[in-house]
């Protein structure tokens, strides 16, 4: 089997020659920027630039070698353009972040600036100690609102902003371009996440301590912006998709973090009521345009009561299957999604096991995760969410390793 195949089989519930693995095929399945040449020594690779995709989180874009060495099968679009199916030396400057990563790029030295001790900032809010290894706002950027009446968005003013995003002809032809290009280089599975995304989220405007409240307090309101959330992601969808769909195969759809540690953001009731409806038409559109294209909702937390509703939106595929917040195991995530949605995602306890335990404790969960996972389909394997700094490479290469060996 290609890459392509591997992947397209598994997320068919269909036999594979082995299992499908991920590393940076999109946001929250990938690698800190700090570790990643680390990484590469350990793998026997020569150095390359440390190339930054994800500024905030500080991930790194892993180049096709590291891709090989681990055995994985995505490369990834994303709504600018950007990939890692094959250079784009144009795209990239030097900047090593006050000498923390020596030879990193970025796409825009510009936007960052140091202070006399060493404090990174980027933009105008985010900041980066020396010491820390992602750039953060105070409460996330989410404003903490504990009186008053709750804020809300001015729908004239989302209109607007909606509007700025809809896709241009010239967009359009860039991206089509560019992931026809990647079909032509790559037997990888190709993933676009961009202007497609419904962009609903139940921390969305004014961050989690408002919007749960206002979806309570204002439910009227909510729907009229969601409705509007989707009219727009239709246009794009309806523009886009049909120049796009026979050069990609997963479509991210949003990341929308519906769960903490021990619970849900919100109550089921109200993923019912406010969010399935949109989310259901999103997913029908992007299947009615491209029956062949799968779609990829990540949403991090104990979701383990929310996996029948999410289902029941026609979203293909759930990510990153944080199957240890609210106390489940591999086991009750996978009775409930059987053959009925694919999971991505998974493969150690990222919080205990993987900077805790030792490599044989790796070895010994990821094989026991994987074999529940990947029994009957419908599982690519990665990590529950992003490789840290703190993570060693031997670790890494671990769990990759184990993971092979288990599938």
């Amino acid at each position: 089997m290609t890459s392509r195949e591997r992947i397209l089989a598994a997320l068919n519930f269909q036999p594979v020659d082995r299992l499908p693995k991920d590393l940076g095929g999109m946001r929250s399945s990938g690698l800190s920027a700090f570790s990643y040449q680390a990484l590469r020594n350990a793998l026997g690779l020569p150095p390359r630039p440390t190339r930054i995709q994800d500024p905030h989180q500080m991930l790194a874009l892993p180049h096709l070698d590291v891709l090989d060495a681990l055995g994985c099968d995505v490369v990834l679009v994303e709504g600018d353009g950007l990939t890692n199916a094959y250079e784009e030396p144009g795209r990239w400057q030097p900047y090593d972040f006050n000498g923390r990563i020596p030879g990193a790029q970025v796409r825009d030295p510009r936007a960052y600036r140091t202070d006399p001790d060493g404090t990174l900032h980027l933009g105008h809010e985010a900041q980066m100690p020396p010491g820390a290894y992602v750039f953060n706002t105070e409460h996330a950027g989410q404003p903490l609102v504990l009186d008053g009446d709750l804020p809300r968005p001015d729908l004239r003013e989302v209109r607007r902003s909606l509007t700025a995003g809809l896709l241009t002809d010239r967009q359009i032809a860039d991206l089509r371009d560019t992931c026809r290009r990647v079909r032509e280089c790559s037997d990888r599975a190709v993933f676009f996440w961009g202007p497609l995304s419904l962009n609903l989220c139940i921390h969305g405007y004014g961050g989690l301590a408002v919007f749960p409240l206002l979806c309570l307090e204002d439910p009227d309101f909510v729907h009229e912006l969601h409705a509007l959330h989707l009219e727009y992601a239709l246009q794009n969808i309806r523009a886009l998709l049909p120049a796009i769909r026979d050069y990609v195969d997963i479509i991210g759809t949003d990341a929308d973090d519906w769960g903490n540690q021990k619970s849900l953001m919100a109550s089921p009731a109200t993923f019912r009521d406010l969010f399935q409806p949109y989310r259901q038409r999103h997913n029908a559109e992007i299947h009615r345009l491209a029956p062949q294209v799968k779609t990829f909702l990540h949403s991090c937390g104990a979701l383990h009561p929310l996996l029948d509703p999410i289902i029941q939106t026609g979203t293909d595929i759930l990510n990153p299957v944080q199957w240890p917040a609210g106390g489940c195991s591999p086991q009750d995530w996978k009775d409930r999604v059987r053959r009925k949605m694919s999971l991505w995602g998974g493969g150690v306890d990222s919080q205990h096991t993987l900077p805790l335990g030792t490599i044989a404790e790796i070895e010994q969960e990821v094989a026991r995760t994987v074999r529940v996972l990947a029994a009957d389909g419908g599982y690519v394997f990665a990590n529950i969410h992003n490789l840290l700094a703190e993570i060693p490479p031997e670790k890494i290469i671990a769990l990759y390793r184990a993971a092979a060996a288990a599938g």
